[in-house]
């Protein structure tokens, strides 16, 4: 009897689904990537030469639709901003904003963050990387799911500057109390602020389509603001 090789899935903290791509979108994906887009592999990105500066890089991870990404990047053209998301529609939504925007400072990635960062985010590369409203996979069984776990703020500590920061929100009171028991156990992070809210402050941040859903439905926001240690 031949051995059988067992292929191990990785955990993914998403599920990609298909969503409508409206012709807007798709023609957006067809002429705007060029310009915006990166390519997902095993090459280092080199943000001098993909932005043609050196300026301080913020990394947002699954960024939907784009509208808040955009408008920060547009707010703030002294940094340079990567998006990355999965969803076809929600990227060919951001370049469509980014092109009406007219900003220069965005770069996009159309994969799983994981590998960007494990394969193409270089050590001491960003400033800042901000994760809002990811998904809280509420069942106990998917919990494993969550991108939230010590493996991860690893990688992040790794890739954040020294004195860089992981801005983190919910609106998942379950995803919260998670997040507080992984950070408590982190001596690579340390807790700047965290901020409870209704919509009405949030951290250092745009208030986000989804976050507004979730207010309607009656959901609390929370906002965490961590620092990389200065010892790590």
């Amino acid at each position: 009897m031949q051995d059988q090789k067992v292929h191990l899935r990785p955990i993914r903290s998403f599920v990609r689904r298909a969503g409508r791509v409206t012709p807007s979108q798709r023609q957006a994906l067809q002429e705007l990537w060029p310009a915006m887009g990166l390519e997902y592999g095993d090459e280092v990105l080199d943000f001098k030469a993909i932005f043609g500066r050196d300026s301080a890089v913020v990394l947002e991870i699954g960024f939907g639709d784009g509208e808040t990404l955009v408008l920060q990047a547009a707010e703030n053209p002294d940094f340079d901003y990567l998006g990355i998301e999965v969803h076809e529609a929600g990227v060919g939504h951001c370049l469509l904003k980014a092109r009406d925007a007219g900003v220069g400072n965005l770069r996009l990635v159309m994969h799983d963050a994981i590998d960007v960062l494990a394969h193409q985010v270089p050590s001491a590369s960003l400033a800042r990387v901000n994760l809002y409203f990811p998904d809280p996979w509420p069942k106990k069984r998917h919990h494993k799911r969550r991108i939230i776990q010590d493996g991860f703020l690893d990688m992040i500590a790794d890739r954040l500057t020294e004195g860089g920061t992981l801005n983190i929100a919910t609106d998942w009171a379950d995803y919260a109390a998670h997040v507080d028991d992984v950070f408590s156990r982190s001596t690579i992070f340390c807790c700047i602020e965290r901020r409870e809210h209704q919509g009405e402050c949030p951290l250092d941040r745009p208030q986000t389509k989804f976050e507004r859903r979730g207010l309607r439905r009656g959901y609390s926001i929370c906002d965490w603001c961590f620092s990389k240690s200065a010892n790590n």
